[in-house]
């Protein structure tokens, strides 16, 4: 489909930035940010609160029938994750909603009930997608794929210090080793596995400025409108 403004695509491994990334360059080009991450983890929560196993198929095709999973964007462009209509935004970034996350989006009944709302959200075009299969399984078509890398090192600082910041007290060690078993997870999964799609284009975020590397991603965005 022909499209007014494009759709860019986000892709990479846990702790590379993409969040930052997506959030700041949806600001730079005035397109719409859609967190996909943040619905995984929004099920992953739910699942825990209603006592669902991230492994179980069947309860978990029940509890995407179930819940519903909203996505609100402020004027300041943070993004609010809506669960049944509360706002949980701070409740699925804990470590535990990460390896959630993971987990349940290896599931076939979470990816499918979540693919079609991916899609709405973003089928129009102008706006920043962020995830794992992006440019792969949600919008092949993208006009602009990126694949955001960092070395395991870096991500495992980066999601430290994110944590430290709001409180939680974490050890960088066995947080690098989190980012190392998470990559193993995320690429070897048998339904949507993280890879780069063969016309991305990769960048390694590792010392990189936020704003260099947004400045950067604006250029290539604005020469595919």
């Amino acid at each position: 489909m022909s499209r007014a403004r494009p759709i860019v695509a986000i892709d990479g491994p846990a702790g590379a930035g993409k969040s930052t990334v997506a959030r700041r360059l949806a600001a730079r080009l005035g397109f719409t940010l859609v967190d996909t991450g943040a619905l995984y983890r929004a099920v992953a929560l739910a699942a825990t609160e209603r006592g669902v196993a991230w492994d179980d198929d069947e309860a978990l095709a029940r509890l995407c029938a179930a819940i519903e999973v909203r996505l609100e964007t402020s004027a300041e462009g943070a993004t609010r994750v809506l669960l049944d209509g509360r706002d949980r935004s701070a409740d699925i970034r804990t470590p535990e909603m990460s390896r959630g996350a993971s987990a349940v989006s290896a599931r076939g009944p979470v990816r499918a009930a979540l693919l079609g709302l991916q899609r709405d959200l973003g089928r129009a075009g102008g706006v920043v997608l962020e995830g794992r299969d992006i440019g792969t399984v949600v919008f092949p078509d993208a006009e602009l794929k990126i694949f955001l890398t960092a070395s395991p090192e870096e991500r495992a600082r980066r999601r430290a210090a994110e944590l430290r910041a709001r409180g939680i007290d974490v050890d960088e060690a066995e947080t690098l080793r989190e980012v190392i078993a998470r990559d193993a997870q995320d690429s070897g999964r048998a339904i949507a596995p993280l890879r780069r799609a063969d016309d991305a284009v990769e960048v390694d975020s590792t010392g990189v400025d936020v704003g260099d590397l947004v400045e950067r991603l604006a250029r290539l965005a604005s020469a595919r409108k």
